[in-house]
């Protein structure tokens, strides 16, 4: 069973890039079954999508990169070699390694945060929805998950980790004197945004609204931390009434452009603004970062900040890779054990077949030379030293290749499996 992972993120990849590969959670499913039906043996697939990352896992009876990379590329619009670029490939103990890491927090841009857990999780589900997840990423994904909760049970990963909403309060916190003299607008009612709500609200700002594309579930976040509701078609003709603006939506293009941030700031007579852009891809046009009384951060922005303390949790993190490299050796163990062409299993398989076909092959050379009318005697001489010459060909003939070093291990190796009981030793 061949296992592979193909994956952009924060370290490897600019954010206009991940946006071209930002898929929403609904999206999932349907996207899975897409990929499966683009390749000719329909492999298992699971589908990451974060602010940070997007990644695919993979399991099938056989390696399928090429077509992987292909459609993945296609999908975001760009090149297999332009996606190559800013890619990573992983297969096998190594992409299992990744899972584990993600999983555990040790490859977000927080170090030891719990928030990529749950989304993982629920990438799980859209695939086992999509009916895309087999046994194999199954194993994967629950031990990931096991390893995943003893990283957070028995190391100190998470501790005084700074996420990035915290580190937007703190920003904004530099920028203007107290945080109860502002205003603050939020765009989205999603995780991200009640976290940077909760968040905010524990300063006590002198006002908070949120605004969504579906007022219920925007009503039901402002309820709860007693903002006001907008529709985001409000938003060009109320930006100016708020001093901080966060923006975490699932929207493909920018809802808050160049024009409508220029008007606003016009309106307030160039007090500044404080604006934060947690999208993937960008809810902010990008130029509106170039104005003068702006301060606009996106996620890539927020990377200093959030390392803040990162330093201090190195030794948690050479325990967590102590245990992510077990969890690692035993996802091998059960995939080696249970595909019959790897692992021991497969080695016994292989090693019966081999010595089955020099058997028939020297039995039938007999067959011959009896009908022939050869000594029987002489025949099966010739049968024994036919199969022996056969099991000991490879072996003698690595006795004789390599440096002095490698010899030397085949004789022992050799000695071991020829020469047991005889008394006699490399």
């Amino acid at each position: 069973m061949a296992v592979w992972a193909l994956g952009i993120n924060h370290q490897t990849a600019p954010l206009d890039l991940r946006g071209r590969f930002a898929f929403a959670l609904d999206q999932l499913p349907e996207t899975l079954q897409r990929f499966r039906a683009s390749l000719a043996r329909q492999p298992e697939a699971t589908l990451l999508s974060t602010c940070n990352r997007t990644e695919i896992y993979c399991a099938a009876d056989e390696l399928a990169l090429e077509p992987t990379v292909q459609w993945l590329a296609q999908t975001g619009g760009v090149s297999p070699q332009a996606l190559l670029d800013h890619a990573y490939v992983l297969q096998e103990g190594e992409a299992a390694r990744h899972a584990f890491r993600v999983a555990s927090g040790l490859d977000s841009m927080v170090l030891g945060e719990a928030q990529i857990l749950g989304q993982m999780k629920d990438a799980v589900r859209a695939a086992d929805a999509a009916g895309a997840l087999g046994t194999t990423l199954h194993q994967l994904f629950q031990r990931s998950f096991a390893v995943a909760k003893q990283v957070r049970s028995s190391t100190e990963i998470g501790a005084h980790s700074i996420s990035m909403t915290a580190a937007a309060v703190r920003l904004a916190g530099q920028l203007f004197e107290d945080l109860k003299d502002i205003r603050v607008l939020f765009v989205g009612a999603g995780e991200m945004i009640e976290l940077a709500a909760t968040h905010f609200a524990a300063k006590s700002p002198k006002g908070m609204a949120i605004a969504n594309r579906t007022l219920e579930r925007g009503e039901k976040l402002a309820t709860r931390f007693g903002a006001e509701v907008l529709r985001l078609s409000d938003l060009p003709e109320r930006l100016h009434e708020f001093d901080a603006v966060i923006s975490c939506t699932a929207s493909t293009l920018p809802l808050i452009g160049l024009g409508a941030v220029e008007r606003a700031l016009k309106k307030r007579r160039h007090r500044p603004m404080f604006m934060v852009d947690l999208a993937v891809p960008r809810d902010i046009e990008a130029e509106v970062k170039e104005l003068d009384d702006v301060y606009l951060y996106t996620v890539d922005d927020l990377a200093a900040v959030v390392q803040t303390g990162k330093d201090n949790r190195q030794a948690a993190v050479a325990q967590a890779e102590a245990i992510i490299d077990a969890g690692v050796q035993s996802f091998m163990h059960w995939l080696q054990q249970r595909d019959p062409r790897g692992g021991v299993v497969g080695l016994i398989r292989d090693l019966h077949a081999q010595t089955d076909a020099w058997r028939a092959a020297e039995i039938a050379r007999a067959r011959k030379l009896l009908a022939k009318g050869e000594d029987v005697d002489a025949v099966l001489e010739a049968l024994s030293r036919g199969l022996t010459q056969k099991m000991l060909h490879g072996a003698l003939a690595e006795l004789h290749a390599g440096d002095e070093r490698t010899r030397q291990a085949t004789a022992e190796a050799v000695s071991r499996l020829f020469l047991r009981g005889s008394g006699r030793r490399a």
